[in-house]
C-alpha cells in the first residue's frame, strides 16, 4: 500500500512539474502602428485557449501560458487582429494596423499627439467611449469630464451646444475634423448642429490643452480639439442600429464597409435618422446625418481618399433668456419654458428656428516618397445654406400676445394674423424672417514629413483657405398681410411692399484669405528626452462686399485689408523612467482680429484702420505617472492675452457710431489634474480637477467716431481684476467602470461646476463702481449607464443604456449679467433627467 501510494505521489510531483515546466509568462506592449500610440484595453489570448489578459494604460500586458510556446491572438476594436508566435518571456513592441484605410494621412495632418512624447497637455477619447456615453447629450458635453472643460446645452435646442476650454469660447479653439479647421472663418464660432451626426462616425477626439502642436498655420488659444473620422474600413461587415429617448427621441441608422477588394479599393457609407420634441418646448427637430468613404491604393506608394459627411437638420430654439422669476413662474417649469414659439392654426410653430446643412467633403493623397519621406494632401470644400428665424414687430415678443396668461406662455400668431389682415392697405406690423447664410469654402492642407534619421523628424506645410460668406434678412412668413414696409431708411428696400422671399435690412458678402506656412522639428535626444519646436507665418485678407445700403456711392467692394501673423512654439518631454515624465511648453504668436473687428458695421464697406492683431503667451509645465494600475497628469499652465480685439458700435440706424479698444488684456492660468485607476480587473476609477483663474487684466479708453472717422466722444473700459465669465473656474469629475460580465458593464459619473461667472460685454463695464459679476450657483450632476454586449443569433449586439441626471438636479448652466444679481440676470436652466436606451447590431 505503502508503494502504492508513493508511485501515486511520484506520478503527481512528475505531471506537475511537467506543467510547471511548459508554462510560460509572456510580456510585450501593443502599440498603434504609425503613431507609437499604446492601446489600453486591447485582448490578448493564447490562441486556441480561453487564457487571456487586456493590456494597460501604456500597452504592456503579462501572460501565463498554458505551453512553453504557441501563438497569441491580439485584437483591438477599429485595428486588424494579429497573431504572434511565442517562445521566451519577452515579445517587446508590437504593433497593430488600423483596419481603417486613410486613416495614416488623416494623421499626419491633424497633428495627433502622442502620450510621453508630445510635450501638450491632451485627452484621447475613444470611438468606443463616445458610443457608450454620448446618449442624446450634444456633442460637445462627451467632453465635460476633461480637465479645463466646460460644456453646456445653452438654451437646449437640438445642435445648440458650446464648449469652453480653459475660459476661452469655442471662437478661440481651434475645432478640427480630420485636420480640415471648422470654426467659422468670420467670426471663429463653431455651430454643432452642422456636425450633428459626427457622434456615429467619430473614431477618436484628442483635446490638446493650450497651444498644442497643431500644424494650421493659425493657432487657437486655449487648444485644439482634433475629431478623427472613421475613414475606410478594411474588413468587410457593418452594422445597424437603433435608440429612443426621452420626449419623443428616436434615431436609427446603418454603417457597411465593403472591405479591402484585391485592386486596392474600399468604400464606407454611414446614414442616419434623428427626429424628437425635444426636451424643452418648442424645440422640435428633424435631422439627416451621412457619412461617406472611398479609398483607391494606386501603387505601393500613393493612395487616394474621398470622404463626404454631413448633416441636414431643422430645430427649434430656446434663443431669448429669461429671468429666473419669469421662468419660475411657468406651468411648464424653469428646465423646459420657452417663450420663442408658440400656436399657428392649431399647430407649433417657431418665432426661432435654425435650418441648415453644410457638407464637407475632401480628397486625401498619401505619397510615401522613401522609406523616410511621406507627403499627405488634402484639398477640401465645404457649401453651407440656411439660416435661422427672426421677427419684425412688436408683437410678437409682446406678453399681451400669449395664449393664456402673460408671460412665458405660447405666443398667439392667430391673433397677430387677424389683426395683419385688418391692416389693409397698411400691410402686416409683424412678420416672420430669418437671416440666411451661405457660404463657398476651399483649401488645402499638404505636410511633408521627413525621417533624417532615428533622432531628427522635420515636417512643413501649407496652409491655404479662401471663403466667402452671403448674409441677408429675408422675409419668410407675412402672418396675414398682404406686404411689408421695411423702416431703414438706410436701405434699398425701405418703403418697398416686400413680399416673401424678399430681401431686407442687410445683405452683404464677407471674404477671407488665409495663406500660412509652418515647419517643425522633432528630435530625440536620446530614450528618454525628446525636443519639439514649431513656427509659422501667415497672411489674413479680408473684404467686405455690400448690396443694401442706397447712401453708398461707387464701388460697393472694400479694400483688401491684410493682417501678417506668425508665431513660435517649443517644448520638450523627459521620460524620468518607465512611470514617471515631465514636459514644458512655452510658446508666442499673433493672430489677426475677426472680421467683425475690421469691419464694424454690417453695411458700410469701410475697413477700421485701428484695428491690429492679437497676442497671446503661453507657458505650461506638466507631469504624468504611469504604472501597471494608475495613470494620472497634473498640469500648471499660464495664458496672457494682449489686445484682445473689442470692438462694437453705440446708437442706431443713421446716427451710429463705432469703437475699437485697442489693450484690452486677460491671464488665464490654473492647474489640472486627472488620474484613471484600475483597481481591479472590474473595477475602474477615472476622476479630474481643474482650477482656474481667469481674470480681465487691464483698463482701457477708446475714441467713438462716426463714419467719416471723426471723434465724437470717448469710451472707457474699467476691467483689471474682473472675473473672466460664461464658463466655470473650478470643475471636477470623478467616475466609476464596473465590468459586470465579460461582456457588460456598469458606469456612473459625477461632474461639478463652480465658480461660473454670467457672461456680460466687457466694453460695457464703464465705470469702477459697478458692482461685481454675478456668480452662477454651483452644481453637481450624476450621471449612470449600462452596456451589455451579446449574441443576437449569429450576431454580435450591444445594448446601451443611459439617465443623464438622475437625481432630477436643478441648475442654472448659462447666465447673462445685467447688474451683478440674481434678480435681474437672464438665464437658461439645464436639462433635468434624461434617459435613452438604444440597440446596435454587427453583421
Amino acid at each position: 500500500m505503502r508503494k502504492i501510494t508513493q508511485n501515486l505521489i511520484m506520478a503527481v510531483a512528475l505531471l506537475f512539474s511537467a506543467v510547471v515546466m511548459a508554462q510560460s509568462t509572456v510580456t510585450g506592449t501593443v502599440l498603434e502602428a504609425g503613431t507609437n500610440i499604446p492601446l489600453p484595453g486591447a485582448n490578448v489570448i493564447e490562441k486556441g485557449t480561453t487564457n487571456g489578459v487586456v493590456t494597460d494604460f501604456d500597452g504592456n500586458f503579462t501572460i501565463t501560458t498554458k505551453g512553453s510556446s504557441g501563438e497569441l491572438v491580439i485584437s483591438y476594436v477599429g485595428y486588424t487582429t494579429k497573431t504572434v508566435a511565442y517562445s521566451g518571456a519577452g515579445l517587446g513592441k508590437i504593433y497593430l494596423e488600423s483596419s481603417q484605410v486613410g486613416l495614416e494621412e488623416v494623421q499626419i495632418i491633424a497633428s495627433v499627439a502622442v502620450d510621453r512624447k508630445t510635450p501638450v497637455a491632451v485627452s484621447t477619447i475613444k470611438a468606443e467611449d463616445i458610443s457608450l456615453k454620448l446618449s442624446t447629450q450634444e456633442f460637445p458635453e462627451i467632453l465635460k469630464s476633461t480637465p479645463g472643460v466646460y460644456a453646456t446645452r445653452q438654451g437646449g435646442g437640438y445642435g445648440d451646444g458650446r464648449i469652453n476650454l480653459r475660459g476661452f469660447s469655442s471662437a478661440n479653439v481651434a475645432v478640427m475634423i480630420n485636420g480640415v479647421p471648422v470654426n467659422d472663418m468670420e467670426n471663429g464660432a463653431v455651430y454643432w448642429s452642422n456636425w450633428a451626426g459626427l457622434g456615429d462616425v467619430t473614431s477618436s477626439m484628442q483635446v490638446q490643452r493650450g497651444l498644442g502642436a497643431s500644424k494650421v498655420a493659425v493657432p487657437s488659444v486655449g487648444g485644439t480639439i482634433n475629431i478623427i473620422t472613421k475613414s475606410t474600413d478594411a474588413e468587410q461587415g457593418g452594422s445597424v442600429y437603433s435608440s429612443i429617448a426621452n420626449n419623443g427621441y428616436l434615431k436609427y441608422g446603418m454603417t457597411y464597409s465593403t472591405g479591402l477588394s484585391e485592386k486596392g479599393f474600399a468604400a464606407t457609407v454611414s446614414a442616419s435618422k434623428i427626429s424628437g420634441d425635444g426636451y424643452v418646448d418648442g424645440t422640435e427637430f428633424s435631422g439627416y446625418n451621412y457619412f461617406l468613404s472611398l479609398s483607391q491604393q494606386l501603387s505601393e506608394t500613393n493612395r487616394l481618399t474621398f470622404t463626404a459627411f454631413g448633416a441636414q437638420q431643422t430645430h427649434g430654439q430656446r434663443y431669448n433668456r429669461s429671468t429666473i422669476a419669469e421662468l419660475q413662474a411657468t406651468d411648464a417649469g424653469p428646465r423646459r419654458a420657452n417663450k420663442d414659439w408658440g400656436i399657428k392654426n392649431g399647430e407649433v410653430y417657431h418665432q426661432s428656428y435654425n435650418f441648415y446643412h453644410k457638407p464637407q467633403m475632401s480628397l486625401n493623397h498619401l505619397w510615401d516618397i522613401n522609406d523616410n519621406s511621406v507627403l499627405s494632401t488634402a484639398v477640401y470644400a465645404s457649401f453651407g445654406s440656411g439660416g435661422g428665424r427672426r421677427d419684425e414687430g412688436s408683437k410678437i415678443g409682446s406678453s399681451e400676445y400669449r395664449i393664456g396668461s402673460a408671460g412665458l406662455q405660447p405666443i398667439d400668431f392667430d391673433r397677430i394674423i387677424e389683426e395683419n389682415k385688418a391692416n389693409g392697405v397698411a400691410g402686416s406690423s409683424d412678420i416672420i424672417s430669418s437671416s440666411r447664410n451661405s457660404h463657398e469654402w476651399y483649401g488645402v492642407l499638404s505636410t511633408y514629413k521627413n525621417t533624417i534619421n532615428d533622432q531628427l523628424v522635420l515636417s512643413g506645410g501649407l496652409d491655404a483657405r479662401y471663403y466667402i460668406g452671403s448674409h441677408w434678412y429675408q422675409v419668410d412668413d407675412l402672418l396675414g398681410g398682404d406686404f411689408y414696409l421695411d423702416n431703414e431708411e438706410r436701405t434699398f428696400a425701405f418703403g418697398q411692399p416686400l413680399q416673401v422671399g424678399d430681401k431686407y435690412n442687410k445683405d452683404y458678402d464677407g471674404v477671407v484669405k488665409r495663406a500660412g506656412v509652418f515647419v517643425q522639428a522633432e528630435y530625440q535626444v536620446n530614450e528618454k528626452f525628446n525636443l519639439f519646436m514649431a513656427a509659422d507665418v501667415s497672411n489674413t485678407g479680408y473684404q467686405q462686399k455690400e448690396y443694401m445700403n442706397r447712401t453708398i456711392t461707387g464701388s460697393r467692394e472694400s479694400d483688401v485689408v491684410n493682417f501678417l501673423a506668425g508665431g513660435i512654439k517649443g517644448g520638450g518631454n523627459y521620460n524620468i523612467d518607465g512611470t514617471n515624465n515631465v514636459f514644458i511648453n512655452v510658446g508666442y504668436f499673433s493672430k489677426a482680429p475677426f472680421l467683425d473687428a475690421v469691419f464694424l458695421s454690417e453695411d458700410d464697406i469701410y475697413a477700421n484702420e485701428e484695428a491690429v492683431n492679437e497676442k497671446v503667451f503661453s507657458a505650461e509645465l506638466g507631469y504624468g505617472y504611469r504604472s501597471d494600475k494608475l495613470s494620472a497628469n497634473v498640469n500648471l499652465y499660464y495664458t496672457n492675452w494682449l489686445d484682445k480685439a473689442e470692438a462694437g458700435s453705440v446708437g442706431t440706424g443713421d446716427e451710429l457710431f463705432f469703437y475699437n479698444l485697442l489693450g484690452i488684456d486677460a491671464t488665464h492660468m490654473g492647474i489640472e489634474f486627472d488620474f484613471k485607476y484600475r483597481a481591479t480587473s472590474q473595477l475602474t476609477v477615472t476622476g479630474m480637477a481643474s482650477i482656474g483663474d481667469w481674470k480681465w487684466a487691464s483698463n482701457t479708453t477708446s475714441p467713438i467716431r462716426n463714419q467719416a472717422g471723426e471723434q465724437i466722444d470717448v469710451v472707457e473700459v474699467y476691467a483689471d481684476g474682473i472675473k473672466v465669465g460664461d464658463a466655470a473656474q473650478t470643475t471636477f469629475a470623478l467616475g466609476l467602470d464596473y465590468k459586470l460580465a465579460p461582456k457588460s458593464n456598469i458606469y456612473a459619473d459625477y461632474n461639478f461646476a463652480g465658480d461660473n461667472y454670467a457672461s456680460y460685454d466687457v466694453t460695457n463695464r464703464a465705470s469702477q463702481d459697478l458692482p461685481d459679476v454675478w456668480k452662477i450657483p454651483d452644481f453637481g450632476l450624476f450621471d449612470l449607464g449600462l452596456r451589455h454586449s451579446f449574441q443576437l443569433g449569429s450576431f454580435d449586439a450591444t445594448l446601451n443604456g443611459k439617465i443623464n441626471n438622475v437625481f432630477n438636479t436643478e441648475y442654472i448652466s448659462d447666465a447673462n449679467d445685467i447688474d451683478g444679481t440674481a434678480a435681474t440676470a437672464l438665464v437658461y436652466y439645464g436639462a433635468g433627467r434624461t434617459y435613452s436606451v438604444g440597440l446596435k447590431v454587427k453583421f
